[in-house]
């Protein structure tokens, strides 16, 4: 198979992939189609949004319907390193044996990321950009794929630790879950408070995961979208030829290299799943702001002038 009919075989399965999501989650198309772009591009998820909107519902169905395996792991004050990655014990014949943690899988959910401490969240960092930890000076490498999904409340601050940039620069998309609309809540009550039981089916395994991810990269890209990708990027920055009048104005910090290849692999996903063979400037513009939203810092004058981040992006745009 070459790779045109890869990426017209890409594209059926994210459609029955999608399917079998709906048959749970109601409506949030656009959360669903953020998440999947960028598990395909080979990246991590940051969810938003208040109590109650299934975002741990959305990743455990996801789950089901990819033949991977899933751990899911609840962030609390207390949670150690050690608890996520693993430890060494002492066994039976006196020797040090290395006991892998839930991070040990290709899907994990970090439930409430930013209710752990500092230290427990760094121990995230070498896995999701390295796909290996390291304990005991001894490196093990991470099962292929492997996603992190992570969940945040977005009211409740008492008693949490903002996520560090370093480590939301790690996330490919910061996705906002909104509430649903009338029509879909209406659905979704029904389909709760009965007693309905549906069974989601797995319908790509994790070496089709590993194929897409591959074939995406492969995908071309044209000049000028590459152009228009960094651009966009070098607009957030005060210190950039390019930068634009609201970064003066509004923005502290700007958005640094990561941004600009993430642009590129969402805008080549983007294309891919919508059945296109090479992605252009709508795609990018598609991507963007999952993308730039947690990578720019805005100032108190932007907050006081009622300027949000979506705002600021849509107008860089």
């Amino acid at each position: 198979m070459n790779d045109s009919e890869k990426l017209i075989a890409l594209s059926a399965s994210y459609k029955k992939l999608k399917e079998e999501i709906h048959k749970v989650i109601v409506g949030q198309e656009e959360v669903v189609d953020q998440v999947l772009i960028s598990m395909f591009s080979g990246g991590h998820c940051l969810l938003i949004g208040v109590p109650g909107l299934a975002k741990t519902l959305l990743v455990n169905t996801i789950s089901s319907a990819l033949g991977i395996g899933f751990n899911r792991i609840q962030f609390t004050p207390d949670l150690m390193p050690s608890d996520i990655v693993g430890s060494e014990i002492l066994d039976e014949s006196r020797n040090f044996k290395f006991i892998q943690g839930p991070l040990f899988t290709n899907m994990v959910l970090a439930d409430e990321i930013n209710r752990t401490p500092p230290k427990t969240q760094s121990a995230l960092l070498e896995a999701m950009q390295e796909r290996k930890v390291t304990a005991a000076g001894t490196s093990y490498v991470l099962p292929k794929p492997f996603f992190v999904l992570a969940t945040q409340n977005p009211i409740e601050q008492e008693g949490t630790y903002p996520l560090p940039e370093a480590q939301l620069d790690r996330f490919m998309f910061n996705v906002w879950v909104d509430y649903p609309v009338y029509e879909d809540e209406l659905t979704i009550v029904k389909a709760t408070t009965s007693d309905l039981k549906i069974e989601v089916n797995s319908v790509i395994s994790g070496e089709e995961i590993l194929d897409y991810q591959a074939l995406i990269r492969r995908i071309p890209v044209a000049d000028n979208v590459l152009e228009y990708a960094v651009q966009l990027v070098a607009k957030t920055r005060a210190n950039s030829p390019y930068v634009h009048e609201l970064t003066k104005k509004y923005i502290t910090w700007g958005a640094g290299p990561r941004a600009s290849q993430y642009l590129i692999l969402g805008a080549k996903c983007h294309a891919a799943l919508h059945g296109k063979f090479s992605p252009d400037i709508e795609d990018v513009k598609a991507v963007a702001a999952p993308i730039l939203r947690h990578r720019l810092v805005r100032n108190y004058k932007a907050e006081a002038d009622g300027f949000t981040m979506d705002k600021i992006i849509a107008s860089l745009l």
